[in-house]
């Protein structure tokens, strides 16, 4: 769900950006772990910069606001929590209202490279432990894990919890942790092949104008087929419009 909950997220925001229903490139992986082989849920996600509109030109985005994109993921997770009945509309307002939802966005690292993007394909995929951090001291039933660079960073655990750690993070039968989506998916990598020897010129656009209020809303929108929570005091969009543009209106 959370997957397929950002990618709908990311499409939404560039289309807030350059007006324009893009289809961007998108790789994402599911990790478990934390360094310390505890149980650790998050995203990773390879995205290009922008994405292909309906004539073929890629616009490119240049940057990416965390906080703002981070609020459109946290509101689209909850909504569908509370569709689902497995949240309750206030308990989603409540959890909106934390200074720290839980949510959160980071795309600072940028791959320039073929080689960068492997770089980082490769850490997205990365396995759950190093053998040359692994230790057991067969006498007393210990394994000691270095889960930083200085020695000093080890944690030293019974081998049952070690046991247990590490088959927590096994998948289930058939699930699938890595997924393509947009332009890397596989319908339409066989639509671009069947098109491949058709001439047509390839432009590129860089998108540097902000993100209105009005269009920003009409976005944000387009997230929610129908409006699964009920606001007791304002309409959530009047909310979300506050919330994203306090900053810009103070400073005006």
């Amino acid at each position: 769900m959370c997957r397929e909950s950002i990618a709908r997220c990311l499409a939404v925001y560039f289309e807030a950006l350059t007006s324009e229903e893009l289809v961007p490139g998108i790789i994402a992986a599911v990790q478990t772990f934390g360094d310390r082989l505890n149980f650790h849920p998050h995203l990773h996600f390879l995205v290009t910069e922008g994405g292909v509109d309906e004539a073929g030109i890629f616009h490119k985005i240049p940057r990416i606001d965390d906080s703002r994109l981070a609020e459109l993921f946290a509101r689209d997770v909850l909504a569908d929590l509370v569709r689902k009945e497995l949240l309750s509309p206030e308990w989603a307002e409540r959890i909106l209202s934390w200074r720290h939802t839980g949510f959160n966005v980071h795309s600072r690292v940028r791959a320039k490279t073929k080689k960068e993007a492997e770089r980082v394909g490769k850490y997205m995929i990365r396995p759950l432990l190093s053998l040359e951090r692994l230790s057991l001291d067969e006498r007393e039933g210990k394994v000691s894990y270095r889960y930083g660079k200085e020695p000093k960073e080890t944690e030293r655990m019974d081998y049952l919890e070690f046991i247990a750690r590490v088959t927590s993070h096994i998948p289930d039968k058939g699930q699938v942790t890595v997924r393509y989506f947009g332009l890397y998916a596989n319908a339409h990598r066989g639509k671009v092949k069947k098109t491949i020897h058709q001439a047509f010129p390839l432009r590129m656009v860089e998108e540097l104008r902000p993100i209105l209020s009005k269009g920003w809303a009409e976005m944000i929108r387009k997230v929610y087929e129908v409006d699964p929570m009920v606001w007791p005091l304002r309409p959530r969009l009047n909310i979300l419009h506050d919330l994203l543009f306090a900053r810009e209106e103070n400073s005006g």
